[in-house]
């Protein structure tokens, strides 16, 4: 453990070479596309310089962003030409971005739909897709070497403080658009990153429609602590003159949306609410909450296509409200979205299921144990010939707040394992429901290296190197599980060797796996477990 420690912390501090413009096009790969993205990762320092600052260096980001797009030939007014559904939120944007993707598809199959989302779980190809598909390799070269070297050749620059060149969420923001635009997408699903009213997608002019789905607190160093502030980050990306939709609020952030929605002279403003009609359909996407983000991804489908009616084929169904239009059910059930309330039956390891969900915040935690501790899922009883085994894979960055993730996990766990009359609930919630926790990084291999695709430069690593947040948890979990037994709790410094213990586990038996807490996890699970090809599939 000692020398893998060492090898770790060797590694992450070893310098990054990134492929530049002086090798010919003809000549570079997709690696060498993923490895010059890496370097333009924020290192944690500068991360803690934006915490520091309260979010006001987030304010240069429209300006700079402007002039990155003009440095590779490109007007803000260009990008209205993409058709935009923009998206924001703090749970279930991507969802309800998902379900918005597979609705127009179903409905317009003629349409090049572009959906731009982070992210991503094992590909960085993943974050750009073209009508459900990640683009390929080979165009993600040609175009990201094709916005590379237009940066790198033209250096002039009118704002001072602006970089040479953008941060990574900048430059894939940029890639997107310039794809998209390049082969000419008749709609465009954006995704904000972080926020909404200074994130990098927020410089597209006049958007088709918008929406807010479900706020909570999260990116507080950024956002604000505050529902109030949030919801005024998050309602920022509304705009003059074009439908401004949300959901169902606490009333301290919902003013603050409202008030955006004045603010800046949306069109009308509408609070969606959980459609009905909707639990007769079979979603493609589990969990309760999808529920409320398939109601908004219908208002926002609904009101995109009544502004783009003249652009639409005479075959166009009617319309909702009622009732749904074959299409948009079509889409929502063949909706879907990897690493989100997602159940894998191993094909190799065929003892073990893998329960995925990258819930990070406390409200998508609290949907992730609603969605996993049902009968049906992870509260499945162990048969007369073997027991079953529960296992939770857990991490998260630091900055949050470990002990308070955990805890939702266990309340509800408790609320769902009383609520459902378990055999033997009582002992379950006393020894904490799982037989083993285990707490690694999100470090891909047992030798300290990443996937290239899966490789975080914004974590701070000597945290990483003495493996401090995964101690932080099991401390916490020790502490909120006073009788846990101390060797069924393992920290550990990579994906791999996680992996590498649950293999070990599935000769006594079945092996349910809960792996949450964190996307980069759930992604490196799914590269190192080699069940991409079920994981993945669209």
């Amino acid at each position: 453990m000692r020398r893998m420690l060492s090898m770790l912390s060797s590694f992450l501090r070893s310098p990054t070479s990134p492929t530049t413009s002086t090798r010919k096009l003809s000549t570079r790969t997709y690696e060498d596309a993923v490895t010059a993205l890496n370097s333009l990762q924020s290192n944690a320092a500068t991360l803690e310089a934006v915490r520091a600052s309260g979010g006001r260096l987030s304010q240069f980001a429209h300006p700079e962003m402007i002039e990155y797009l003009e440095r590779i030939g490109y007007r803000p007014e260009d990008l209205n030409k993409l058709n935009v559904v923009h998206i924001t939120g703090t749970k279930g944007k991507g969802s309800t971005s998902a379900f918005c993707d597979s609705m127009l598809r179903k409905t317009v199959p003629s349409w090049k739909v572009g959906l731009y989302t982070s992210p991503h779980l094992v590909a960085v190809r993943e974050r750009i897709r073209i009508n459900g598909e990640p683009i390929s390799e080979a165009d993600f070269t040609q175009y990201f070497f094709e916005v590379w070297d237009r940066l790198q050749q033209n250096t002039t620059r009118a704002l001072p403080q602006t970089s040479l060149m953008p941060a990574y969420f900048r430059f894939m923001t940029i890639l997107a658009f310039h794809y998209f635009l390049s082969i000419k997408v008749d709609a465009t699903i954006l995704e904000v990153g972080v926020g909404g009213l200074y994130d990098s997608t927020n410089v597209v002019p006049k958007p088709v429609v918008t929406g807010v789905t479900s706020l909570g607190v999260d990116h507080t160093a950024v956002l604000g602590n505050t529902l109030k502030e949030i919801g005024h980050q998050k309602g920022g990306i509304y705009k003059p003159g074009v439908p401004a939709l949300t959901v169902e609020q606490p009333e301290e952030g919902m003013a603050s949306i409202r008030d955006q929605a004045k603010a800046q002279r949306a069109s009308s403003f509408t609070v969606v609410e959980t459609m009905p009609e909707l639990q007769d359909i079979k979603l493609g996407l589990s969990g309760a909450h999808q529920f409320q983000n398939a109601s908004l991804a219908v208002n926002l489908v609904h009101q995109y296509l009544l502004a783009r009616q003249p652009d639409i084929p005479d075959f166009l169904p009617s319309l909702y409200p009622t009732p749904l239009p074959p299409s948009y059910v079509a889409g929502l059930e063949a909706t879907r979205f990897p690493g989100r309330c997602q159940e894998i039956a191993d094909p190799e390891h065929t003892a073990i299921t893998w329960y995925l969900d990258g819930a990070h915040t406390v409200e998508s935690l609290t949907s992730c144990t609603e969605w996993f501790f049902q009968p049906t899922v992870g509260l499945k009883q162990s048969d007369q010939n073997s027991k079953r085994q529960r296992v939770l894979i857990f991490n998260c960055t630091s900055g949050r707040n470990g002990e308070k993730f955990l805890n939702v996990v266990l309340e509800g766990m408790k609320r769902r394992v009383l609520g459902n009359h378990i055999n033997d609930g009582a002992e379950l919630v006393e020894r904490g429901f799982f037989d083993h926790v285990i707490f690694c990084t999100n470090i891909t291999y047992v030798d300290g290296r990443s996937k290239a695709d899966l490789t975080n430069n914004t974590v701070d690593m000597d945290a990483l190197s003495k493996l401090k947040v995964q101690n932080e948890l099991a401390q916490a979990w020790t502490t909120l599980v006073p009788n846990y037994p101390k060797d069924h709790i393992h920290v550990l410094p990579s994906v791999q060797h996680a992996i590498e213990v649950i293999h070990g586990l599935e000769s006594a038996g079945k092996v349910d796996v809960l792996v949450a807490g964190s996307l980069h996890l759930v992604g490196g699970v799914i590269e190192v477990s080699e069940i991409g090809s079920i994981a993945m599939a669209t």
